[in-house]
């Protein structure tokens, strides 16, 4: 807490010293101010942190305009009374004083909450006001106020609980509300004075009552008078005021102002030398250039959190859409554009991270994005119309070096993909068990691969010889080798491990490792865990798997090890293996017969030419993923990650490679997460998981964050019949018309894929001359 005394022997620090102070201490990172003040004004005024943490102020013998224009997330407590201004201009700040305010407290207040804990001066209330686009601000008083209160209130809610003011004539002072056009004053006890021209005085009704009670709580355990609850809380003593409707208010006779201001006042106005006056009248409600607010449509400017999510940036909010408007085909298709892996990766093993953060979610449960995969696999995309003539090799035939052929090949260069392994598929034909990904699946999309026109050769090993060839015989190389070599920790003993990846490669070919009735598994990742899947279909009779921290594998996984009769231990680090098993830093012997080590991998680049900038052992490419001229890369050459990472870094370095060829540069497209706040979910009816329909109808429910679902919902809400519907090339487009929209925003609130935004009106007017 940042602690700071105002008076130094006879010495009294200035306002604007103690104000920079107050400034220096909240860059410094401060959030708790305690000030013994002198009468210093402006005390915790406009001031923000920069990473939206709540100031506090606790304040004695603060002077004038303690919390003037405070801002949201400022909480301000003053012991004792304050003088003139508390509150001037509240924005939306917290302001406590729990002894008497002076005059002018909450004047022009417009958000936050004041609450004195005593009596409040003359004119408290006055100007205060109520933006619709903000809470309304709340000022409460303990006591009563002085005269002239509440002049010209145009919005908001006070309360005056007339506490110890019985021997006043009014708990509101002389002349109160005069002008009031806006808001409420709800006060207990007697009132005189009170502008009758302006305002009508009524009783509570039950929502008036609930919001006071509901308030009164908060406000007595600030101002520290819990104890008198009981005693303020007789409505039968409340009433309050509210000014009157237009209808209700006494009419003047009828003038014309055109003709008053034209003739009557100044020809040309009073500022004519330096304005054209058009002497029009501008209402509260206005069109055209003179909107406050204009709306615009901003359909697809921002990315739902699934396809954010998606390092391969699937639009999964659009496949259904496609769905909605019943183009099957088409969404089918669309995936194909990002993935060549749809059903591989999408429908079987990816994580589907696009789900986490589904929007969906805050309703019931995420749309059922992942097997909507599925059904792509058997989906085709045409060839290219025309060839370029240029020809790409791609080293390696894993998800990254095969996803960036297939856009490559459907761009219309020639593309040569050269694998080391019999057969191509990278980790997802070797490592990933037949369980989670059928081989009849990946079968079907690397043959879609090749029908593109890709020529597919395996069983080639590339050393630095052979890719000086084929880079010197290609236009372009694309390095996608992906991370084969498992790690080893050098501990005594080490020698005795089987290699993870090397284990789960001979299980895919169809061979049978040999191993121990007792398996112990080092690494919690889904790796580790695949692992130990293989190991019991091997006849293990006890896997126990081990993990200097907690557990990477997905909890499903975890699950299925655990069912199968597998021991999940962590923290466990490991000193030592023998022949009876693991030795742990601890001297604990985990006995084991078999011990296989799956702590990640790493990829093997000998055979990259010299010259190159490596990191760690990964390469270090540009941001156009070129390593060189013509040479790029991507996938777990990189940074070992998962199947979806590889391959959205595949189509960006394929991407990437394109623009090369067509001597253009490339940048990678910046995604930007729609806000959650743009999306209103209340039209969408909840349901639970029996009542889900098949993913290729979860289309009801997806709410299409960020691209419009063409709904009609702003055409038929708005007051105006300001928006039309035109069909344009890609689809349903909506538009405002200028001269018909007021600017209220009502298809901003009730677009429920926040494509709609309300934005400042920029149209300048011509005024001046």
């Amino acid at each position: 807490m940042f602690k700071i005394n105002t008076i130094d022997g006879n010495n009294r620090m200035s306002t604007q010293d103690l104000l920079e102070s107050v400034n220096a201490a909240l860059a410094e990172g401060e959030t708790e101010f305690y000030i013994e003040a002198s009468g210093q004004h402006d005390i915790g005024g406009p001031l923000w942190h920069p990473e939206g943490k709540t100031l506090k102020f606790f304040v004695k013998n603060a002077g004038q305009r303690v919390g003037s224009m405070c801002l949201p997330g400022t909480e301000i407590i003053v012991e004792g009374s304050a003088s003139a201004d508390v509150g001037w201009l509240n924005a939306g700040g917290r302001i406590v004083v729990k002894g008497d305010g002076g005059d002018t407290t909450a004047h022009c207040a417009a958000a936050g909450s004041i609450y004195v804990g005593g009596r409040a001066g003359t004119r408290s209330g006055s100007l205060m006001k109520h933006d619709p686009l903000f809470d309304a601000p709340e000022f409460w008083v303990l006591k009563n106020v002085g005269s002239f209160s509440f002049e010209f209130m145009g919005g908001g809610i006070a309360v005056v609980c007339g506490y110890d003011s019985e021997k006043f004539e009014s708990v509101l002072g002389d002349r109160a509300c005069t002008g009031m056009v806006g808001g409420i004053v709800y006060f207990r006890g007697k009132a005189s004075g009170i502008s009758a021209k302006d305002t009508k005085i009524l009783s509570l009704n039950a929502e008036d009552i609930a919001y006071l009670d509901g308030k009164m709580d908060d406000f007595l355990t600030a101002v520290d008078r819990t104890e008198i609850r009981n005693q303020l809380t007789d409505w039968s003593q409340w009433q309050k005021v509210v000014p009157l409707s237009y209808d209700e208010r006494p009419k003047k006779a009828n003038t014309n102002l055109n003709s008053f201001r034209t003739g009557t006042w100044v020809p040309g106005s009073i500022f004519g030398d330096v304005c054209d006056d058009d002497f029009a009248v501008i209402g509260a409600i206005a069109t055209g250039e003179y909107r406050r607010r204009v709306p615009v449509w901003e359909n697809t400017k921002y990315s739902a959190p699934c396809e954010f999510n998606c390092t391969a940036s699937i639009p999964s909010q659009q496949r259904f859409n496609l769905l909605r408007d019943g183009k099957i085909d088409e969404a089918y298709r669309l995936v194909l554009e990002y993935t060549p892996f749809p059903g591989s990766v999408c429908g079987a093993v990816c994580p589907n991270l696009c789900m986490d953060d589904c929007t969906r979610k805050t309703v019931d449960i995420s749309a059922q994005i992942g097997r909507l995969g599925s059904y792509s696999a058997e989906a085709e995309l045409p060839k290219a119309e025309a060839k370029t003539g240029k020809h790409v090799a791609v080293v390696g035939g894993g998800a990254a070096g095969l996803t960036a052929a297939w856009q490559l090949a459907r761009l219309g260069h020639d593309v040569t993909v050269y694998e080391a392994d019999a057969k191509v598929g990278g980790k997802m034909e070797q490592v990933i068990p037949r369980s989670r990904l059928p081989q009849e699946t990946l079968t079907r999309e690397i043959r879609r691969i090749a029908e593109m026109g890709v020529t597919l050769k395996t069983g080639v090993a590339v050393d630095k010889e052979k890719f000086a060839a084929i880079k010197d015989s290609h236009d372009a190389v694309v390095v996608a080798t992906g991370a084969h070599i498992t790690k080893v920790i050098p501990w005594p003993g080490h020698e005795q491990l089987v290699k993870g990846l090397d284990f789960l490669k001979a299980i895919n070919r169809g061979e049978r490792p040999a191993i121990g009735k007792r398996v112990i598994v080092i690494g919690c990742g889904n790796s580790g865990m695949d692992v130990a899947v293989g190991a019991y279909g091997l006849g293990a009779e006890q896997v126990t798997c081990i993990d200097v921290q907690r557990p990477a594998a997905f909890e499903h996984e975890l699950a299925h090890v655990k069912n199968l009769g597998g021991e999940i231990l962590w923290p466990v680090t490991t000193k030592e293996i023998t022949a009876e098993g693991i030795i742990t830093q601890e001297g604990q012997l985990i006995k084991g017969d078999t011990i296989i080590i799956s702590i990640g991998e790493s990829p093997d680049l000998g055979f990259i030419a010299d010259g190159i900038e490596f990191d760690r052992g990964c390469l270090k490419p540009a941001g156009d993923f070129s390593v060189a001229p013509g040479i790029f890369t991507a996938g777990d050459t990189i940074r070992p990650g998962r199947l979806v990472d590889a391959i959205g870094a595949g189509r960006e370095a394929a991407l990437a490679a394109h623009a090369y060829l067509n001597s253009s540069s490339y940048a990678a497209n910046q995604k930007t997460k729609i806000p959650a706040g743009r999306m209103s979910t209340a039209y969408f009816k909840k349901c639970h998981s029996c009542d889900l329909p098949e993913a290729n109808n979860d289309y009801t429910r997806c709410i299409s964050c960020g691209t419009c679902r063409d709904c009609h919902m702003c055409l038929k809400s708005c007051p105006e019949n300001a928006i039309t519907r035109t069909i344009g090339a890609t689809g349903a487009e909506y538009a405002s018309d200028p001269n018909k929209c007021i600017g209220c925003g009502i298809c901003s609130g009730i677009c429920p894929c926040g494509i709609w935004s309300m934005d400042t009106n920029a149209e300048p007017i011509k005024f001046y001359r």
